[in-house]
């Protein structure tokens, strides 16, 4: 097929913010954890399918199942939608307090 760009569970975007290997990446609707360190506007691969361990509001207990949005200003999963974007659902408890959620990413359609 000379049209496939690449598979889709991995996309290589320019960052939009400076990131960290492991963090979460915000672009439009493009939601995902970097691969990868990276400056804002170099190329970052960011994994926008799977399950991640990510940083959470500490004092929050989330269930298995809980729909969760990323905070990008604290930088955490949360569980107030407001002004903050789907991230995804939680895929294991995360008690009160933890300093951690594991989250399976939910594509933006």
């Amino acid at each position: 097929m000379r049209n496939h760009v690449q598979p889709g569970r991995t996309v290589t975007i320019p960052a939009p913010a400076a990131v960290l290997s492991g963090g979460v990446v915000i672009a439009g609707n493009i939601i995902g954890v970097a691969n990868g360190a990276a400056a804002i506007g170099d190329p970052v691969d960011v994994d926008v399918e799977g399950a991640f361990e990510l940083p959470k509001v500490s004092a929050l207990a989330i269930a298995l199942g809980d729909l969760v949005y990323w905070d990008a200003t604290a930088g955490l999963v949360t569980k107030t939608a407001s002004t903050n974007k789907k991230l995804g659902y939680a895929v294991a408890d995360s008690s009160n307090p933890s300093a951690t959620a594991n989250v399976r990413l939910v594509p933006v359609i």
